[in-house]
């Protein structure tokens, strides 16, 4: 007997889900003749190790923190971590409470949240061109359209967006942009873009969903307010903003632990809580306890180790695409994140030039058409520097340029 066809049951928003480029390359980390400059991963040697096994420790050796831990808990999260999330909010020009906090599995979940609660099939929503791979699979399962959001100042007509989504039967939801160290362009949205941005949703009504997850990453220059900063200061109180942050501990202190935060007006933050009920009921405690202990006891002096030894990769990766790089490509300079963004001449293919790349130079990376709503951006393609040390940099760089000049 053939086996059962279950697509042929499948929901609809099931043609929309595809397996992230980036997910299947991570598999090339296993091949030891690799250099990949593929995942935006976070490098292990600098994982707080010693400080999660500490606090873990002292929760299961405790019968009170214990009995907490491995119980289930509320949905919202749990309190002494959303309180410390709270206060680190204030810190960057957000004055909250832990009511305005809602504790997520990554903000990769908060997005999935977002999508499918403002999403209906045929929606418009409102986001870079390139944007976050993660971003638009999670959207992508609520069936939306898409139009192309410009994060520069009197760049986007109001109007305009209604109408082509009007034309279509279509209205615009929200508007997604991350601000700082762009996935994957490492772009910064300056101030002026970002005030753009809250008057663009302003005068369309619709939330701005920002996407924090590199913001502690900057290694050069003075940090810009978040959005999120920016509407509090309009508004006077987070309560009347209709920015919606997005934070996570994934860049910084754990990828593996997946804690990350909802950070919004407390309304917004309870119909978030009931889709939370429904997922997965809450994160688990035990991590957000651990997250707590180590983000109290190192957070400041992590994110400090973070970035000497990132922007020591970031200038070896500056330096070795001038080096190496032929006439024809041009690239980003990032003053924080993880990636650089290349734009190669308009003849190559990022898909066809990586099969080269890691039959040939044995290296990764991951196409830039990926990143695009519409599937353009063929000609481009994104590297990571945060995992590799600056010698394997310089090596991975002069191969790919030899390729490529080829």
């Amino acid at each position: 007997m053939p086996p059962f066809a279950f697509e042929q049951v499948f929901a609809s928003r099931a043609t929309r889900m595809q397996a992230s480029e980036i997910r299947e390359l991570l598999k090339l980390l296993d091949q030891p003749d690799i250099i990949s400059f593929a995942g935006g991963i976070p490098d292990p040697a600098f994982f707080p190790a010693d400080s999660f096994a500490a606090a873990y420790a002292r929760i299961l050796g405790d019968p009170a923190q214990r009995n907490h831990a491995l119980q289930y808990s509320v949905s919202e999260g749990y309190p002494p971590l959303r309180h410390w999330i709270a206060a680190y909010m204030g810190a960057i020009g957000v004055p909250c409470s832990e009511k305005n906090i809602l504790i997520t599995s990554g903000s990769q979940q908060a997005l999935d949240f977002l999508g499918r609660l403002f999403l209906s099939p045929g929606d418009t929503a409102l986001v870079t061109a390139p944007t976050y791979l993660g971003a638009l699979q999670a959207f992508n399962a609520y069936e939306p359209r898409y139009d192309t959001l410009e994060l520069t100042a009197g760049a986007n007509s109001p109007a305009g967006f209604i109408e082509r989504a009007a034309a279509v039967g279509s209205s615009v939801k929200f508007a997604y942009a991350v601000p700082d160290f762009s996935n994957p362009s490492s772009a910064t949205l300056p101030l002026n873009g970002r005030e753009a941005l809250l008057d663009l949703a302003t005068e369309l009504s619709i939330p701005a969903i920002e996407d924090a997850a590199y913001t502690a990453l900057r290694y050069d220059g003075e940090p810009l307010p978040p959005v999120l900063a920016l509407d509090v200061a309009r508004n006077g109180d987070i309560e009347a903003c209709r920015t919606i942050f997005c934070g996570t501990f994934s860049k910084t202190l754990a990828p593996g632990l997946r804690v990350g935060w909802v950070c919004a007006a407390q309304a917004l933050i309870e119909k978030l809580v009931l889709i939370k009920q429904a997922s997965d009921l809450h994160s688990p405690t035990i991590d957000q306890m651990a997250m707590h202990q180590v983000a109290e006891a190192c957070f400041a002096d992590q994110v400090a180790q973070l970035r000497g030894a990132y922007r020591e990769r970031r200038d070896a990766m500056a330096a070795a695409l001038e080096a190496h790089m032929p006439a024809g490509v041009s690239w980003t300079r990032p003053e924080g994140g993880m990636f650089f963004w290349l734009t190669l001449p308009a003849q190559l293919d990022g898909k066809d030039l990586l099969a080269r790349s890691v039959a040939e130079a044995r290296v990764a990376f991951v196409p830039g058409g990926a990143f695009f709503a519409d599937g353009s951006g063929a000609n481009s393609l994104r590297l990571s520097f945060s995992l590799s040390d600056p010698a394997k940099i310089a090596e991975g760089v002069a191969r790919l340029g030899t390729l490529l000049a080829a």
